[in-house]
């Protein structure tokens, strides 16, 4: 299975022959955004252009085959900037007609999750999956990663990711904020601030019990910032950012592992850009005892965007029988966590 991944700032294309990856290979334009502070979907775009044909054949000789040897083509078809998208599903369909080889159009935020069976091997038969990037927090049910995923949950604003690169902002933290606040989170105080954890209590909890908020906490963090600063007091940054991390892992494992006791499920899958951040597995791990929960997690290398995770998709399209695309396939940029591929 050759994958193709272009949904916003890395080209990736990956070569999956089961559940054995073969070769993995990305190219990320995430530099060229620095000094716009967030990505500008056109330079993204452009950026895929010129990226994919030398990332297919830097993955194809890594692998040690050919087009000839690939039996399908999996690529992301969203969500997803809808530029960068285009990019990679007009690649695969020109080598899906070329080579004669059926193609999948596969959900971008599901390969997140897939790509685990590549390194812990298959899912057991239902389970729970928590994904959580720049983008995307959604809790999701899965008995099946090809044809059976029902989405439980989703934040209603800022994405986890999301909320950590504004606050690296308010820090004045280089972009992308989230792995500076991470690694400074690890050096302050944790119990230092009480910052709120959103949709976790009263009647919140009940009627938002699979979703998530992040949007009141920034501004949360944001007051917090200008009070001192108006004071003219200096930042304790270490401090702000441990107790920042500190509430949006708490409301992320709390939910996850709750989701996986009311739904009887004893497998928690982790997956997404922000699943790197240490303190989300430290956490994890931790309370994963306390519900009777196995908690996986995929290496950091498979946590962001990867050809890898939408091979590994397309693989298990393949395994469940699942017609492939029809070529006329349309990119969605608000595909449907409920519809693993097109």
């Amino acid at each position: 299975m050759l994958g193709i991944e272009s949904t916003c700032d890395e080209t990736g294309v990956a070569l999956v022959r089961g559940r054995t990856l073969l070769a993995d290979v990305t190219a990320t334009s995430m530099d060229e955004f620095a000094r716009y502070g967030g990505i500008v979907p056109e330079i993204a775009s452009r950026a895929h252009l010129e990226a994919l044909v030398p990332t297919l054949n830097a993955a194809l000789a890594k692998a040690g085959v050919t087009l000839d040897d690939v039996d399908a083509i999996a690529v992301a078809a969203g969500p997803g900037l809808i530029g960068s998208l285009t990019v990679g599903t007009a690649g695969a369909k020109a080598l899906a007609v070329a080579t004669g080889r059926p193609v999948y159009g596969v959900n971008h935020v599901i390969g997140h999750v897939a790509v685990d069976e590549l390194v812990h091997g298959p899912f057991p038969p239902s389970f729970i999956a928590l994904v959580v990037s720049g983008g995307h927090t959604s809790l999701l049910s899965v008995t099946d990663i090809a044809t059976g995923v029902v989405e439980l949950g989703s934040t209603l604003d800022d994405a986890a990711g999301e909320a950590f690169d504004k606050v690296g902002r308010l820090l004045d933290l280089p972009y992308p904020g989230g792995p500076y606040v991470d690694r400074l989170a690890q050096q302050g105080n944790r119990g230092a601030i009480r910052f709120p954890r959103g949709l976790s209590a009263g009647k919140d909890k009940d009627r938002y019990r699979y979703d998530f908020s992040f949007s009141g906490l920034k501004t949360a963090v944001a007051r917090y910032v200008e009070s001192l600063q108006d004071e003219g007091v200096p930042l304790p940054k270490e401090d702000i950012a441990a107790s920042f991390s500190e509430a949006v892992n708490d409301v992320l494992t709390r939910k996850a592992l709750e989701a996986c006791q009311y739904l009887g499920a004893d497998t928690l899958v982790i997956g997404g850009g922000f699943s790197a951040n240490s303190r989300l597995r430290e956490l994890a791990q931790e309370r994963a005892g306390e519900f009777g929960v196995e908690v996986r997690i995929p290496p950091i290398r498979f946590c962001t965007d990867n050809g890898a995770m939408i091979a590994a998709l397309g693989s298990a399209m393949l395994r469940a029988g699942v017609a492939p695309s029809a070529l006329d396939f349309s990119n969605d940029s608000g595909m449907s966590l409920s519809q693993p591929s097109v």
